[in-house]
């Protein structure tokens, strides 16, 4: 198998892995009352892995698993430049939803060794 195709099995497979923990995290939410409003909701090239609301609370969720702690927790990739282009995305959704009264959220769920672990508000939106 040529490089450029195992990279491409690769990144099959990690799309496919990723996609399986955001149903676990999904799946997460509406055991806690929370509705499922969109999965991978794009704004261009950037984008939210769920969108959940549980009365007037809307929150954004991004999930990131990791098979070990090995470089690092999985949280840690959420960073600066994430944050930014959630928020980003964050704000078209509300627009192009005309959304309006309702209290917004960030989370992070995290899958280490397929262990489901919350953060809720986990950062706040970022200034562009």
């Amino acid at each position: 198998m040529s490089s450029s195709n195992k990279d491409s099995v690769d990144h099959s497979r990690n799309v496919s892995k990723g996609r399986s923990y955001e149903k676990l995290a999904a799946l997460f939410f509406e055991q806690n009352g929370f509705e499922v409003l969109r999965r991978n909701w794009r704004a261009g090239r950037k984008e939210i892995d769920l969108i959940v609301q549980k009365e007037n609370l809307l929150v954004f969720v991004e999930v990131k698993s990791s098979a070990s702690k090995k470089y690092g927790h999985p949280s840690e990739r959420v960073d600066e430049r994430k944050k930014a282009n959630l928020t980003e995305a964050a704000r078209q959704f509300v627009i192009a939803e005309d959304i309006k009264g309702v209290d917004l959220r960030f989370d992070v769920v995290t899958f280490v060794n397929g262990q489901l672990e919350h953060y809720p508000g986990a950062f706040d939106a970022t200034e562009s």
